[in-house]
């Protein structure tokens, strides 16, 4: 497994710009795997893989410096023993870049006909067999160490929206109650394959700020080199999660990356980064993609509309990758109608190698003290349907 000559066997997390006309900043965060400029965004490889989509691809057109993995999914199938046998999930896979997990309480959670939550952890089937399993804190941390992600998260719950203000406080409590097991359990375990794992707490609350401030509060008190935000994008209208983002982010440390669980459009992006958000995951770019839905610089093609149907111009004239100047949108737009695999591969590389080259962009104007009026004039973009 490659490593980085100059990567750290710690993770650092270093703010070198800072927007002076918003809250967004540049950093750098390093790994045992690479180092990673921030604002990023990762694509995500639920069960070890970004579908679609080749490491070759992800390395070489499209840059990721980080991508997910799902605790829950792997936990599953193929198994920690598995994964262990490997070497953990870098080698299984054949990634040399960094890895972050999420600690699969969504999809625990949005089994809710089939979970059980109480204090100890979540007692659940699976999906795949209708196996029972239960999830704790504890064995969530373990389940993580054995993957071998350089990032891993503490095992929460994803309050649903609408949701009324006393489950989320109790839901809320419960999180927190699960955190100072996970914490205390993640410092006195040891990381499996030589390099050191980071672990993130997660504030929730849902959309009542109060329960937010309060999540936040206690979430940076914590101590850990990172935080999340969880239980946004879940339903709540654009300006709730805004909200609720600002309100977070007055609190938790400056100095530390803060990573937006789940989010979302490019435009969500821009705006999360105007107020300080510095790490992102949505499957919305391959999964949109796979349906022919397109992000571009100019706005959103829906490739299946009979407006491209003999449109032979590149798919993308900015040129991210060797994929939007090799095929025309007629030839995509076939495929995609055809339910033919090529389809959903181009439409996929093309839309993550966009967000890649979103959030970079948004990196180099921050450096140059321009990201507001560039934010506001790309996210007017953005929305538009072309």
């Amino acid at each position: 497994m490659a490593i980085f000559a100059d990567c750290s066997p710690i993770m650092k997390y270093e703010i070198l710009y800072k927007d002076p006309g918003s809250k967004a900043r540049a950093g750098v965060l390093t790994t045992g795997h690479s180092i990673v400029n921030t604002p990023v965004f990762m694509p995500v490889g639920t069960q070890g893989s970004v579908k679609a989509i080749h490491q070759r691809e992800l390395r070489e057109d499209i840059d990721a410096p980080i991508i997910l993995g799902n605790t829950y999914h792997l936990y599953l199938r193929p198994g920690t023993g598995v994964i262990e046998k490997a070497g953990g999930l870098h080698k299984f896979m054949n990634w040399d870049r960094s890895i972050l997990t999420d600690s699969g309480g969504y999809q625990v959670f949005s089994l809710s006909d089939n979970r059980k939550l109480t204090k100890e952890g979540a007692t659940f089937r699976s999906h795949i067999d209708g196996s029972k399993h239960i999830f704790t804190p504890e064995n969530v941390v373990d389940i993580q160490r054995s993957i071998g992600a350089d990032i891993m998260m503490a095992f929460d719950e994803c309050t649903p929206w609408p949701c009324d203000e006393k489950y989320a406080a109790e839901s809320m409590e419960l999180t927190h109650h699960w955190l100072d097991r996970g914490w205390d359990h993640f410092r006195n375990s040891e990381p499996k394959y030589g390099f050191e794992q980071a672990f993130f707490p997660i504030v929730q609350g849902s959309v009542f700020a109060e329960w937010r401030k309060r999540s936040a509060e206690k979430i940076a008190s914590v101590g850990a080199v990172g935080n999340a935000i969880g239980g946004l994008s879940v339903g709540e209208p654009a300006d709730e999660m805004y909200r609720m983002i600002e309100v977070v982010n007055e609190i938790l440390p400056e100095n530390q990356p803060r990573y937006l669980m789940g989010v979302g459009t490019p435009a969500n992006i821009l705006e999360a980064i105007e107020r300080g958000v510095d790490m992102f995951d949505c499957v919305i770019p391959t999964r949109n993609g796979r349906n022919g839905m397109l992000f571009t610089s100019n706005g959103i093609i829906n490739i299946r509309n009979r407006k491209w149907m003999d449109d032979f111009s590149p798919v993308d004239e900015m040129n991210n990758t060797y994929a939007d100047i090799q095929y025309s949108k007629a030839y995509l737009r076939h495929l995609i109608i055809a339910g033919e695999y090529l389809g959903a591969q181009i439409a996929t590389l093309h839309n993550l190698s966009f967000y890649i080259w979103l959030v970079k962009e948004a990196f180099n104007q921050i450096r140059k003290g321009e990201f507001k009026p560039w934010k506001d004039q790309m996210v007017k973009k953005l929305n538009t349907r072309l």
